[in-house]
């Protein structure tokens, strides 16, 4: 079972002007003690995705001892991954299938897989998926068609689905996260809540997750 930290947050390409403003929250977030980071890039082109997560692996090793390097998570691109030495990847449902993600990245890298509903979940349940992602949890902004919200019903549900580990996301804040937690999540995946002073969030997300 791989140890999924509590907090899972995810650098939305889409939330930032600049790859210089990304960089720079993923910086904070690092400074902040996060030990994951999903990135995610859903409109830029393959060469501008490369680069921003090559950064992004040089950000991540820069003057952090081995053993705490966080880990880097891609979200959708099986073969930038690679290229990029990320540690993992995350895929949805209109993606790759999870064993054809897993054929490209070997058994050395996470895979995680989004499922929206039971059914979903226990099809992924069968994957060699090392973690599952369940929601949206709440209503969010961060996707132009979200998939029906499941609520903190659809967190418990997918508990009783899997025994591997569970990360929740949709609409996930400082105010709500706990419960999400209580409702059987190992962990909480956060885009929106963290763009505003996001190492003080983080370390706040910390707190209230312990």
């Amino acid at each position: 079972m791989i140890p999924v930290p509590r907090l899972y947050p995810i650098v939305d390409a889409a939330c930032f002007a600049t790859t210089e403003d990304l960089i720079s929250f993923a910086d904070e977030l690092v400074a902040s003690g996060c030990t994951l980071l999903q990135y995610r890039n859903k409109s830029g082109n393959a060469r501008v995705v490369l680069d921003q997560a090559r950064s992004l692996r040089r950000l991540s090793r820069a003057g952090v001892p081995a053993p705490h390097v966080p880990k880097l998570i891609m979200n959708d691109r099986a073969d930038l991954a690679l290229i990029a030495e990320f540690d993992g990847v995350h895929v949805g449902q209109d993606d790759l299938l999870p064993e054809s993600v897993r054929a490209i990245i070997g058994t050395g890298r996470w895979l995680g897989v989004s499922t929206h509903n039971p059914q979903q979940t226990q099809e992924a349940d069968q994957t060699s998926a090392d973690y599952l992602a369940i929601g949206p949890v709440f209503s969010t902004a961060s996707k132009d068609k979200p998939d029906p919200i499941v609520g903190l019903e659809g967190v418990r549900r997918a508990r009783q689905l899997t025994r591997k580990p569970l990360v929740a996301i949709g609409g996930i804040t400082r105010a709500n996260a706990a419960s999400v937690i209580e409702a059987g999540a190992d962990s909480v995946a956060v885009i929106s809540d963290l763009l505003r002073e996001p190492r003080k969030s983080a370390e706040e997300f910390f707190r209230i997750l312990r």
